[in-house]
């Protein structure tokens, strides 16, 4: 019998940019928060895994180079990345949907750079640029929401960023998953 284990998710919500906490980038970093605007599936896998490692962020890791392809090419996709002294520090992924909700569809930092300061400053960036996307894509409808999601097995200050940044808590579930270790950032790790 597999083992299981209960997992909470929390769903949330942003329904005005007026909404929005920001917070100053942490001092004393040479950060920038840089639109990937030219980014193929080679860079967006390596972010995802890089990030997602330790939180067992698995639900992409079998997609093929085509499936990554087709993701990227989706009207209005964003992907914003932290970057301190040349180096990718974290990202926030914005997924445009038709009916004006803008999800963030991921967001994190590489292992090295929490606790640094850096998340609450990226996901601030990020509920802003969801808000001003239609302003980059024209083709997109104004922006009503902003969602996210985030789980019990993510980064145990995941729930909390997100709320201290103005998002809400929409509705929660619990659900039962195979007991899997984290994959960590390349297989094998």
């Amino acid at each position: 019998m597999t083992e299981t284990i209960a997992v909470t998710t929390w769903h949330l919500e942003q329904n005005a940019a007026a909404d929005v906490v920001p917070v100053a980038a942490p001092d004393g970093l040479d950060l920038r928060v840089v639109r990937a605007e030219l980014i193929g599936p080679e860079f967006a896998r390596f972010l995802y895994t890089a990030v997602g490692g330790p939180w067992t962020w698995t639900d992409r890791l079998p997609w093929t180079y085509a499936q990554w392809q087709d993701w990227l090419a989706k009207e209005g996709l964003e992907t914003w990345v932290a970057w301190v002294s040349g180096t990718p520090a974290g990202y926030v992924q914005l997924e445009p949907h038709r009916d004006g909700e803008v999800e963030i569809a991921y967001f994190g930092l590489l292992p090295h750079f929490i606790g640094k300061g850096l998340g609450g400053h990226l996901l601030a960036y990020g509920l802003q640029r969801a808000w001003d996307l239609p302003d980059r894509h024209p083709a997109l409808p104004p922006t009503r929401k902003v969602t996210v999601h985030t789980c019990s097995l993510d980064g145990p200050a995941a729930l909390r960023t997100y709320q201290s940044r103005g998002l809400r808590i929409a509705r929660t579930e619990t659900s039962h998953q195979p007991a899997t270790p984290p994959p960590g950032p390349w297989p094998g790790a």
